[in-house]
């Protein structure tokens, strides 16, 4: 189990690029093996969950070429479909949540798709009946072996159809788009999730000769082709990270430019880190975080009553940044509701912060009601283990504004979703050692 050491209490400055977004990139990777032919992906981040999913790529039998730092190039032409009922694809696919979907592409192109059930984050449950019930709207028969967890369906020839997702899942959506790309007929997909890295694959799908209407709505439409072709895609900007560095620079009153951001698929990210009194500045396609020597002051609603902060579907506020939200709420002026409505068991890390000298009240699973010290009072530095890669960059964070030197195990969680997280923080001048 690895450890980092962290001396907090030290200004950083600089400039800090974010990687290639995680969450796009399990889509995306999953998309190579709808087509025989070659496709070039850039800006792909190097990280655990990644190249997991890389290489169960290539135990599948696709051709995998790196052409430099973030950049391959995949070609499915000889797909070796016996691993999926190997005792080697049931341990690997069941380390890596993402895994999931590889199943759409698989069922439509080869008719049959299998997955162990999935691990990742212990974020309480993550169904993914939003997924299966997709595939067998389209026509595939669906089995599920209850003594080795393993799920399969198969189909001849999927069908479109008409649906109704339960859930807005963005990986439940992401499946089935690639599932319906290349059935017979028209599918129509209501309460699509819209994300920007769903309208990511959508755009990367259109141009290997699918045909989505809708990309950006709730609404999806796509008449079904019989192949795809190869194509050239760019991975946005995490934003998850962007936000990170945005919570980063508050918490430690720094002075930091985060570079090439994509703003216009931001959504409400900057307005929520300036409802917590944060100044996030635009400078072309950057965001600067001025040195906030005097503080944030939370901003309450118009009639003065304690501002809430909860997560939603996009274009709301996103679930994986509410952790980061609650640590810098610790040293802001005023008071904030934060309500994590979409997970389970994901405010659990706030004991960690509470032992540091933060004033966080968990009022259920769901609610943490956070009074901040203003900076009149250092968290304190401790030892704590990282439960998931959320909580994890969260005490992270709270670890480089305490006051002394602080010790966080298991940070393997972290790398699951940070790349070089420990070296790109010291260029920004943070004391952290890699153990």
């Amino acid at each position: 189990m690895g450890t980092f050491k962290i001396e907090g209490g030290h200004q950083l400055k600089g400039s800090i690029q974010p990687q290639g977004a995680k969450n796009e990139a399990l889509q995306i990777l999953c998309a190579v093996l709808l087509t025989p032919d070659k496709v070039t992906i850039s800006n792909i981040p190097d990280i655990v969950d990644v190249n997991k999913l890389i290489m169960l790529l290539g135990n599948l039998g696709v051709k995998i070429q790196k052409n430099g730092p973030g950049s391959y190039t995949f070609q499915s032409d000889d797909i070796n479909l016996n691993y999926l009922e190997s005792e080697q694809f049931k341990e690997e696919g069941r380390g890596l949540r993402g895994s999931i979907m590889i199943v759409g592409p698989l069922l439509a192109r080869f008719g049959k798709g299998y997955i162990p059930k999935p691990g990742g984050d212990k974020i309480g449950r993550r169904r993914l009946d939003t997924h299966f019930e997709g595939f067998i709207k389209l026509g595939a028969k669906f089995r599920y072996n209850r003594e080795d967890y393993f799920y399969g369906v198969e189909a001849k020839k999927l069908q479109g159809t008409y649906m109704l997702l339960d859930e807005a899942s963005v990986t439940g959506t992401a499946n089935i788009v690639m599932a319906a790309v290349l059935a017979e007929g028209t599918t129509t997909i209501y309460n699509a999730a819209c994300e920007p890295y769903l309208q990511q694959l959508c755009k990367m799908l259109n141009r290997m000769g699918a045909k989505i209407r809708g990309v950006g709505s709730n609404l999806l439409r796509i008449e079904g082709v019989d192949e795809l072709g190869g194509t050239e895609h760019r991975m946005l900007p995490d934003m998850i990270e962007i936000g990170s560095w945005i919570g980063l620079a508050a918490m430690t009153r720094s002075e930091l430019t985060i570079k090439n951001v994509s703003w216009d698929d931001l959504g409400q990210i900057p307005d929520v880190f300036r409802k917590l009194g944060i100044t996030v500045e635009r400078k072309g396609d950057d965001i600067y975080v001025p040195k906030h020597a005097d503080g944030y002051e939370i901003q309450n609603y118009i009639d003065g009553s304690i501002l809430t902060i909860a997560d939603a579907p996009w274009p709301g506020f996103t679930p994986d940044l509410l952790s980061i939200i609650l640590v810098v709420a610790t040293q802001a002026r005023g008071s904030v509701l934060v309500h994590q409505k979409m997970f389970e068991s994901r405010l659990f890390f706030v004991d960690k912060l509470i032992d540091m000298g933060a004033k966080i009240i968990l009022c259920d699973p769901h609610r943490a009601s956070v009074i901040g010290h203003d900076f009149k009072s250092q968290l304190k530095a401790t030892t704590m283990v990282s439960p998931d890669i959320r909580a994890g960059i969260s005490l992270l964070i709270a670890a480089l504004s305490a006051k002394g030197t602080s010790t966080i195990h298991n940070i393997e969680q972290i790398d699951r979703g940070y790349e070089n997280i420990d070296e790109r923080l010291r260029a920004i001048g943070a004391k952290i050692v890699r153990l």
